[in-house]
C-alpha cells in the first residue's frame, strides 16, 4: 500500500507560544517527528501542513515537503481530519493510508510506526489504528473527582465503591504517540479515530504530550536523565559532534 505521513503544525499556539519550535534538548521539537517518521522507512511521501514560515523553513531544511495551510484551516478548533481531508482533496495520486505525525509527541519511535501500520494494512476490517498506552492507576476513571460549590465527589461512585482499588478495577487505555488512517475513511468524513479502530499497545513514557512549558522541561529531564531511549535520534547526535 500507498503511505503517506502528514505532520500538521501550525504556527500558533495558546499554551507555549511557538510550541512546535520549542527547544527540547537542542532540536526543535517538531524534528523528533520528523525523524522517527524518516527512520522507520514506512513512508512514501512525508509532508508537513502549516501556516508558518519557520516551521516550513525546518520541514524543508529536514528533507519533507511542505503544504501551506490554508487561513480558513489555521484556527485552534478545527479538527485535523479536516487539514488532512482537504490536503488529500489536492493530490492527483493520494495514497491508500495516511498517519499524522504530531509534532507534540516527540517520544515517537519508529518501531511504533512499523508496528502500527503493519496492523492497519494486515487487518482490511479496521478503519484506523492507535498507538495506546495503560492509564496510571490515579487518572482512572473511577478515580476522577468533580467539584460543585467546592464540594468534591467522585464523578463515578457506584463504580469507585465496587472498585476501591487498582486490582477491582478494569484496564483503561489514553492515547499514545500515533494515529493512522485509511485515506477513503477520511474522505467520507470520519475521523483519525473512526472505529474499528486497531490498538497498538506502547510502554510509558514514550506517550509524553508536549502541552505546555512545565511538559518541556519534564520531558528534557526524561532523555539527560535516560529514562527515554531514542536511538534514531541519538545516533544523529554523536554524528554531529
Amino acid at each position: 500500500m500507498k503511505v503517506w505521513a502528514l505532520i500538521p503544525a501550525r504556527a500558533g499556539s495558546k499554551s507555549i507560544i511557538g510550541k512546535n519550535m520549542a527547544p527540547l534538548d537542542g532540536r526543535p521539537l517538531m524534528e523528533y517527528g520528523i525523524l522517527a517518521a524518516k527512520a522507520s522507512g514506512c513512508f512514501d511521501r512525508i509532508c508537513c501542513s502549516t501556516d508558518g514560515t519557520e516551521i516550513a523553513d525546518l520541514a524543508n531544511s529536514l528533507g519533507v515537503g511542505v503544504d501551506h495551510r490554508p487561513s480558513v484551516l489555521a484556527g485552534d478548533e478545527v479538527p485535523v481530519s479536516e487539514v488532512a481531508k482537504e490536503w488529500l482533496s489536492r493530490q492527483p495520486t493520494p495514497p491508500e493510508i495516511v498517519a499524522l505525525i504530531q509534532p507534540t509527541s516527540p517520544f515517537l519511535l519508529p518501531d511504533h510506526i512499523k508496528q502500527s501500520l503493519t496492523v492497519l494494512e494486515q487487518n482490511n476490517q479496521s478503519k484506523t489504528v492507535q498507538t495506546i498506552c495503560p492509564v496510571p492507576h490515579n487518572c482512572h476513571a473511577w478515580n476522577q473527582r468533580e467539584v460543585e460549590n467546592g464540594l468534591v465527589n467522585f464523578r463515578f461512585r457506584e463504580e469507585r465503591t465496587e472498585a476501591y482499588n487498582k486490582q477491582r478495577k478494569p484496564i483503561l487505555y489514553k492515547f499514545g504517540n500515533l494515529v493512522a488512517a485509511r485515506v477513503n475513511v477520511l474522505m467520507e468524513g470520519h475521523s483519525f479515530f473512526e472505529p474499528p479502530s486497531e490498538g497498538v499497545e506502547i510502554t510509558a513514557p514514550y506517550d509524553f504530550d508536549v502541552d505546555t512549558e512545565s511538559d518541556l522541561v519534564l520531558a528534557e529531564a526524561l532523555m539527560v536523565g535516560g529514562v527515554i531511549r531514542l536511538p534514531h535520534i541519538q545516533g544523529l547526535s554523536e554524528a554531529e559532534k
